[in-house]
């Protein structure tokens, strides 16, 4: 079992990352961080790397929910989107499995809300590769 759903996606990154922006607020989910791992990496250990950016989304109402049920779920919270530069060109689209995730908390209560939010990030995902099929 995989940890993330992903995509793939033959465009530009900066063109990719625009529409991962907007079909998570579409979706309901705020970005809440934006880590540019690019230039993390030139800035702190002068090393070039390829664009990679991890945005962390979150639907507030489900984040609510959720540490009324399990305190220290914090840990796993925001949802990580990553959206990278392919080794093969083009441009991959991961987000945490959050049915995955949660196994380790053992809280069955969890687990409705992580198969919704899961559902919510696999049609995010399910969108963008159907938006570019269609272009």
């Amino acid at each position: 079992m995989s940890y993330h759903l992903s995509i793939h996606l033959d465009q530009a990154f900066d063109t990719a990352l625009n529409q991962v922006r907007e079909a998570l607020l579409t979706a309901g989910f705020g970005i809440v961080s934006d880590i540019d791992l690019q230039t993390t990496f030139k800035n702190k250990l002068q090393r070039p790397f390829r664009a990679y950016r991890i945005l962390g989304a979150c639907k507030p109402e489900y984040a609510w929910q959720a540490l009324a049920v399990e305190p220290f779920l914090g840990t796993l919270l925001p949802c990580n989107i990553v959206v990278q530069e392919s080794l093969q060109g083009g441009v991959d689209i991961s987000a945490i499995d959050p049915m995955v995730s949660l196994q380790s908390v053992g809280e069955g209560a969890l687990a409705d809300m992580a198969a919704k939010v899961q559902f919510e990030l696999q049609n995010v995902l399910n969108q963008l590769k159907s938006s570019q099929q269609s272009s």
